[in-house]
């Protein structure tokens, strides 16, 4: 048990401690909500005063290695913290109703330096001429961003982000137990949140060495990220995540189930 939590929680000292929880979690998520419609700026190029093609230009050796090392830096980051392990071991130092909060607010923080030191690498690779065709590719990169955000909320947005935990802790409420539910597009791929980034970050009408490495780089960040993730699935639901990922595609809709 954490040495944050208390069996006394109606101690005045300790609603204190509880509302300044709860406004450290809004926090966080104000700063993830920021921090993702910057996201989608950045990598469609538009809109704000960085993006993924904008800024001092350096040597192509040195565009690399920056980026990679920020990329790395949060997927190291983003999977670390999300282990049950490392969860297990942190909520002994922070309450519990902050962790998951905490966890948004690093993940939110790093991509922000990504965002402010990425180094543009500007070569194109591929460019779509036609205006219409171009037009249909940012729509679609556009529908994979609200894909992904969608799916958050066909499971428990608000968990996922921290929100509900630091609210459950200032009015007393025990969480509920975790549920395996498969509502909507779960039912045709597991990780819909990922499939909607993935699609946001390949559907480019320009796409430039700068994007292709942010989006391949993502891309496998995420492949082995579900390979982790799903670990800890099955550790918790044991055989029903079993049959759930038989039955469904990872990524792919309809595809054979991997």
């Amino acid at each position: 048990m954490s040495q944050f939590q208390s069996t006394n929680p109606g101690i005045p000292g300790f609603r204190i401690v509880k509302l300044i929880a709860f406004l450290y979690g809004i926090a966080a998520y104000i700063a993830f909500s920021f921090t993702i419609l910057y996201a989608i700026g950045f990598v469609m190029g538009v809109f704000v005063p960085k993006t993924i093609d904008t800024g001092a230009e350096s040597p192509d050796v040195e565009a690399l290695v920056v980026n990679l090392l920020l990329l790395s830096l949060f997927a190291v980051q983003h999977s670390v913290m999300a282990r049950r392990q490392f969860k297990a071991w942190w909520t002994k130092f922070v309450p519990r109703s902050i962790e998951r909060s905490t966890y948004v607010l690093f993940a939110s923080l790093l991509l922000l330096l990504l965002f402010w030191q990425w180094r543009p690498m500007p070569a194109v690779v591929w460019q779509i001429d036609n205006p219409d065709i171009a037009a249909i590719v940012a729509v679609i990169a556009l529908l994979g961003w609200g894909f992904a955000f969608t799916s958050t909320f066909l499971i428990n947005h608000f968990e996922l982000f921290g929100l509900q935990q630091v609210t459950n802790s200032l009015a007393d409420r025990a969480a509920s137990a975790p549920q395996f539910r498969t509502p909507l597009y779960y039912r045709f791929v597991r990780h819909p949140i990922y499939l909607g980034f993935i699609i946001a970050f390949w559907a480019a009408p320009r796409m430039t060495a700068g994007h292709l490495l942010f989006a391949a780089v993502s891309t496998a960040y995420i492949v082995l990220g579900i390979v982790l993730e799903e670990r800890d699935l099955v550790e918790q639901f044991g055989e029903e995540y079993r049959a759930y990922r038989q039955r469904v595609a990872m990524l792919i809709p309809w595809r054979k189930s991997a």
